[in-house]
């Protein structure tokens, strides 16, 4: 089968991914063979493959938004030929005091797919029964694959920006989680404000429902009971903590994050205003949120790129070149 590698992991520009044939992996006990359909490019991916998140496992396969179809399987939930999603978490000790506490996602012992264990950027991957998803219908193959991280991970930043019923939200970045998070949070009747760089994305969010889409930097038109900050820069976190109303909270949604300038206590946290952080997701998590989407239809806009063009895909989303999600597709070869 093809399977793309972290060989070397660095800026996009040296190629750090390498294509290379490997065999098809033997599922253990507990496990699914999965034919790899569609793999979602998250940006984790691309925090991977260059570096600013050292790997766990050498020369790892990418990947962790997988819908799949069932291949092999000693599982009685699953069924030959079932369709499932594999995401961003693949297992827990489920002993320590954070799983027993329901916060599996803080488990110290928590591995992932994509960075632990071997991904879907290959025709074939393997996933523990215990963390396969079932997904909703009315989705095809290319518009599943970003809810199994981009919307599962949006749904729990928020969760954590708790926003209040109506609220004001605000958004800073707008690609593939953050569309899908802002029309959870249209649906239950919040004002969304985006503020992004990419004027595409801004049209995009204007055509989804938002109140208002500006640049990155600028200052909502409104204060906000809430915000989210889905790029990966720390320079907009004072602006965004400035931009919260009294008791407001800005949730940051990436594994990754580049300094945060110094917060001045009056401008930026005084009132009651929180700063809270991320950290991946649990089971309990994907499973509401596919619930939702299931009973919303989402929007999802995708950009299809062949798996050949993994290497591709991931520089075009460091570019911000990407419009939505960027997946790949797959089609198995042995």
């Amino acid at each position: 089968m093809r399977a793309w590698h972290v060989d070397r992991p660095g800026p996009m520009a040296g190629g750090p991914l390498v294509m290379r044939r490997s065999p098809v992996p033997e599922p253990g006990p507990g496990e699914l063979l999965l034919r790899v359909l569609v793999c979602g490019v998250c940006r984790t991916d691309l925090h991977v493959a260059e570096g600013d998140l050292p790997v766990h496992r050498p020369g790892v396969v990418p990947g962790h938004e997988v819908v799949g179809e069932v291949v092999g399987s000693d599982d009685d939930r699953f069924a030959i030929g079932d369709r499932v999603g594999v995401a961003w978490l693949r297992g827990t000790c489920r002993q320590c005091r954070y799983c027993l506490r329901g916060d599996e996602n803080l488990c110290p012992d928590s591995v992932y797919t994509g960075w632990d264990a071997d991904g879907g950027y290959a025709d074939f991957t393997v996933v523990p029964a215990d963390y396969a998803h079932r997904l909703p219908a009315g989705y095809s193959d290319a518009e599943s694959a970003p809810l199994l991280c981009a919307g599962i991970i949006g749904y729990r930043a928020l969760r954590r920006a708790e926003l209040p019923e109506g609220g004001r939200l605000g958004i800073y970045g707008f690609g593939a989680s953050a569309h899908l998070a802002a029309q959870v949070a249209l649906a239950r009747g919040a004002v969304v404000h985006v503020m992004t760089r990419s004027a595409r994305a801004r049209e995009l969010a204007m055509a989804l429902g938002a109140a208002s889409a500006g640049d990155a930097a600028d200052p909502p038109p409104e204060p906000l009971d809430s915000a989210i900050l889905f790029a990966p820069v720390g320079a907009l976190v004072p602006p965004a903590l400035e931009a919260l109303d009294r008791g407001g909270t800005l949730s940051i949604a990436g594994i990754h994050l580049t300094d945060i300038p110094p917060l001045v206590y009056r401008t930026h946290l005084f009132q009651e205003r929180q700063l809270r952080s991320v950290t991946a997701n649990t089971r309990q998590d994907a499973a509401e949120f596919l619930r939702f989407a299931g009973a919303h239809r989402l929007e999802v806009t995708t950009t299809p790129y062949p798996l050949d063009a993994a290497d591709r895909a991931l520089t075009d989303l460091a570019a911000d070149r990407v419009d939505g999600a960027a997946v790949l597709v797959a089609g198995a070869q042995t």
